[in-house]
């Protein structure tokens, strides 16, 4: 099973990260291990080492069936449920090493950093680009998200992906995160919703 996960994928983010509206030349892709996994409610363990931890509430798209090299026109038969899920970011090593030049996934790949809820069945492409999603943290909104603004769609990411990996039933992807973001703490009890299900739900320890 990969995690597969798209960043810089709204333009308000992009702005909050760099302070630029833009949108980048391709799908910014990144892979986290499956050990990085949370899922059942389970808590998140705040690491201790690993600096100032952000949440990144996504919507997160279930791969239902294998394909490569997917054209767009199609991609919306390769998933059937969606998700609210949280990419969990240790920002200040993030932002080290994209000054270096250097892959993201010792930042996103920790464990527990792929917080995943319950999933809601879809039909269709049309229906997934217009999910609402958003997180609240200790009864207070912080995220809302709508898949219609993202600046590449869920199927171009999908086709985009194929061409390098194939994409295997139970694979995940999350599809970026819209602005908003900001740090977790012990304690904290994170809720995500798709519409206004709630679909997630943890606290942090």
């Amino acid at each position: 099973m990969k995690i597969i996960c798209v960043g810089m994928n709204y333009a308000l983010h992009n702005k909050e990260l760099d302070g630029a509206l833009y949108k980048p030349e391709a799908p910014v892709i990144f892979l986290k291990p499956d050990s990085s996994l949370l899922k059942d409610n389970r808590p998140f363990f705040l690491p201790d080492d690993l600096g100032r931890i952000e949440y990144e509430a996504e919507l997160v798209v279930r791969i239902c069936k294998l394909g490569k090299s997917i054209p767009v026109r199609f991609a919306h038969r390769y998933y059937d449920a969606v998700t609210c899920g949280v990419d969990f970011t240790a920002r200040e090593l993030q932002q080290r090493l994209r000054a270096e030049g250097k892959p993201w996934e010792l930042c996103k790949g920790f464990d527990g950093a792929a917080a995943i809820g319950e999933w809601v069945p879809i039909a269709g492409t049309d229906d997934v680009q217009r999910v609402h999603f958003s997180l609240d943290i200790n009864g207070r909104t912080v995220q809302k998200g709508y898949a219609g603004d993202m600046l590449y769609t869920v199927d171009e990411i999908i086709s985009y992906v194929s061409q390098w990996l194939t994409l295997r039933t139970g694979d995940l992807v999350f599809t970026g995160t819209p602005v908003g973001v900001g740090a977790v703490n012990i304690d904290d009890h994170l809720v995500g919703k798709i519409e206004e299900n709630k679909v997630l739900e943890f606290n942090v320890k």
